[in-house]
């Protein structure tokens, strides 16, 4: 990583410092009811794990479980400990054998059956718990060659279901902790002319391949060499990644207003030397490499000592989805005129056969991965900005289904298809008017704030807000309650005004009032194509971007809210008692991504 010499200013360490890593969860995997192979006893049944990756599409083998001797109805011991991301469509495939040998070629054994899901389905299940029919598919992948073949070969039936496959997701305990710490330093070297120095403090954890993430930075003490800095905290995850003896580097700077900021020097440490608290292992010694190559007696830039440590377990995202948090889900879309005409291959609402144009996009891979999180999957969807008929009256806040009591469609499909029927039968008009859908979705969110709902408002929109005062009026009253919003532009117009609602660099306000909380992330929809405009690079990274931040903005509610985690629900009785494990078959065994 380049020191911070070479970089512009201070705020590119705050750009850096965004890359933390996912909570882990652990999944484990029973079964009940697999097909019978054996002629003289039960089944031998194994389980192979399988994950997608995000571009390609490809399937590689995460991992595999121990062999369970004679038994239709196992629970395996061994777990797959995977990383979560909410805002990522992580899929899963399950496959079940019959082990005959000691042979780790699939192909060898008898296949039992096989699942799909995705990990948000598990962990958005109540009691973050699945079950999924096992069907024995079209194909299974050969172990050693990666290619698929038919399943069908040990006797199956294409799509015959063959017993239920019942997968619970567990978050690991180290995720929750959160590290409070206090550092102090002792005669740094003076940077400035007609000064000290003014020293800051940035760490960074190693990573597998070597290199370095930055993940905190201190803030800027004027004119001293003798600092005391603030106290923090961090996630223990971001720290050191679960890992308490992975390295972490800590580099002090001396600031300077161009942004040139001078290196003084550098120390490692661990998290579990941090752990020890106050104490002689934990006064550090800085060090710049340049000034020790070239001069014989140099010692050291100054000292620095960690003056506290303490840790924490803290509620996160999942305790809450696990208690039986809902996120409710609700999109609205711009029927304006400025899309142009939907029958007309240029416009942004144009149904072409070949392809989902902008607005169908967008929804789809947003929708896709925050659907497993509200179990009835029925979402509210809205228009604004066109002409109903029969009285071509003008409205921003009108249901794609047409039904004016219960606005809510059947899954991601029903939106879809309620909005291509609003296309034929209303008139794309005006004015692009927020506050409407904005205080719709409030209205609702208002409604339940004990924690076990929570709102999300997707608006995918291509022009200049009309209503700009009103929408921060009522994005200010909504920042106290339980929703975040989800603002998608397409097309190319300017969105200066979203980014200025985004509030990341300045939090909004109106009347003189300041919102609560940051609620809003923005994304132009024109990132994620090529130049060109015609070919969709990712919608996955779409996807990711637009609902990174909304994990912390509901825990952030739920603290402010003093709005603790319900208990999840308890297993369900009669689970039959654990069969003797055996050693699984000689191959890789992958414990984590």
């Amino acid at each position: 990583m380049e020191r911070a010499e070479d970089m512009a200013s201070l705020s590119e360490f705050d750009s850096l410092a965004g890359s933390i890593p996912a909570t882990k969860v652990e999944i484990t995997v029973s079964c009940r009811n697999l097909l019978d192979k054996d002629m003289f006893s039960k089944s031998d049944p194994l389980c192979v794990m399988y994950t997608q990756g995000m571009e390609n599409k490809q399937w590689r083998e995460f991992g595999r479980t121990e062999v369970i001797d004679n038994t239709l109805n196992p629970d395996f011991v061994r777990k797959f400990i995977v990383d979560y991301f909410f805002e990522e469509k992580q899929n899963l495939r399950f496959d079940l054998y019959d082990v005959d040998s000691k042979s780790p070629d699939l192909s060898k054994h008898d296949f039992l059956g096989q699942a799909f899901c995705t990990l948000g389905e598990i962990v958005g299940s109540s009691g973050s718990r699945l079950e999924k029919p096992l069907t024995i598919g079209a194909f299974s992948l050969n172990s050693r060659t990666g290619k698929p073949m038919p399943a069908v070969s040990n006797g199956g039936v294409p799509g015959k279901k063959c017993g239920t496959i019942i997968l619970s997701a567990e978050e690991l305990s180290n995720c929750r902790d959160v590290a409070t710490m206090q550092f102090c330093a002792n005669k740094l070297d003076k940077k400035d002319f007609f000064g000290k120095s003014d020293p800051f403090l940035v760490f960074y954890r190693s990573n597998e391949d070597g290199t370095f993430t930055i993940c905190h930075k201190t803030e800027v003490m004027k004119n001293t060499l003798n600092p005391v800095w603030q106290t923090f905290s961090i996630p223990v995850r971001a720290l050191c990644n679960g890992d308490y003896d992975r390295t972490i580097k800590v580099e002090v700077y001396d600031w300077d207003r161009d942004g040139s900021h001078d290196f003084i020097g550098e120390f490692t440490t661990s998290y579990r030397e941090l752990a020890r608290g106050q104490s002689q292992f934990n006064i550090y010694e800085v060090v710049n490499p340049k000034k020790k190559m070239k001069k014989k007696k140099y010692v050291n830039s100054g000292t620095v000592t960690l003056l506290s440590f303490a840790v924490e377990s803290e509620c996160t995202f999942l305790d809450y989805i696990k208690g039986g948090t809902q996120i409710n889900f609700t999109v609205a879309i711009d029927f304006t005129a400025s899309n142009g005409n939907p029958s007309q291959s240029t416009s942004l609402h144009y149904m072409s056969p070949y392809q989902l144009n902008a607005y169908a996009l967008a929804l789809t891979a947003v929708g896709e991965i925050i659907q497993h999180y509200d179990s009835d999957k029925m979402f509210p969807a809205l228009g604004f900005g066109a002409k109903l008929p029969p009285d071509g009256r003008v409205s921003h806040e009108f249901p794609l289904n047409g039904n004016q009591e219960n606005p809510s469609c059947c899954g991601i499909d029903g939106i879809l298809e309620a909005y291509h029927r609003s296309l034929r039968t209303v008139q794309l008009y005006g004015p692009t008017n927020f506050a409407p859908v904005v205080t719709h979705v409030a209205r609702n969110a208002a409604a339940v704030q004990d924690g076990s709902q929570y709102s999300v408002l997707l608006i995918i929109t291509d022009g200049v807000i009309s209503d700009m005062a009103q929408t921060k009026e009522a994005i200010v009253n909504a920042a106290k309650l339980p929703m975040s919003i989800i603002i998608i532009g397409v097309g190319q117009a300017e969105f200066d005004a979203m980014v200025e609602l985004d509030g990341d660099d300045v939090r909004i306000s109106s009347r003189g009032k300041l919102a609560e909380r940051d609620i809003v992330q923005f994304v132009p929809f024109r990132d994620y194509v090529d130049r060109t405009g015609n070919h969709v690079l990712s919608m996955a990274r779409l996807a990711r971007d637009v609902l990174a931040e909304i994990p912390d903005q509901l825990v952030s509610y739920m603290k402010a809210q003093g709005i603790r985690p319900r208990p999840p629900p308890g297993p369900p009785a009669g689970s039959p008692p654990r069969s003797p494990a055996r050693t699984p078959p000689a191959s890789p065994l992958h414990t984590h991504i």
